[in-house]
């Protein structure tokens, strides 16, 4: 099974990192990533049919940060989020953040960078029925 994943992460060696523990997990992933959230929402918005099931985000990014990047997420028309899940993948480790992504009912984990291989072969299991 394939899993197409998006990630949102305004730095590079931050997504190359991710991208190498996601080919070494030994899943078919395939990846689009965007440094900027406006960026990968406008995409979303542009493809209807974009087949997204994960959503790697990263929350401290500048102009629009990963909040920002969920409520806009959780705006679009259904036809646009299709049924694409979203895990936070962030440096920090702050409560605050943890609970608040908690709160959106698109975020399926929390989960601190780097990703690791192992972690990163169990992502798929947290995507539901397309």
């Amino acid at each position: 099974m394939s899993c197409r994943v998006l990630m949102v992460d305004d730095n590079e060696n931050d997504l190359l990192f991710t991208r190498i523990a996601l080919e070494r997990s030994g899943v078919d992933y395939q990846v689009r990533a965007f440094e900027r959230a406006q960026e990968a929402l406008d995409m979303l918005e542009r493809e209807p049919g974009h087949g997204i099931d994960l959503i790697l985000l990263d929350i401290n990014m500048p102009v629009m940060d990963g909040f920002g990047f969920l409520s806009a997420f959780e705006a679009l028309p259904v036809a646009h989020r299709g049924h694409a899940v979203v895990v936070m993948l962030s440096s920090s480790s702050d409560p605050v953040d943890r609970n608040r992504a908690e709160q959106h009912a698109c975020v399926r984990d929390f989960v601190r960078k780097p990703l690791k291989k192992d972690t990163a072969a169990g992502l798929v299991n947290l995507i539901g029925p397309r």
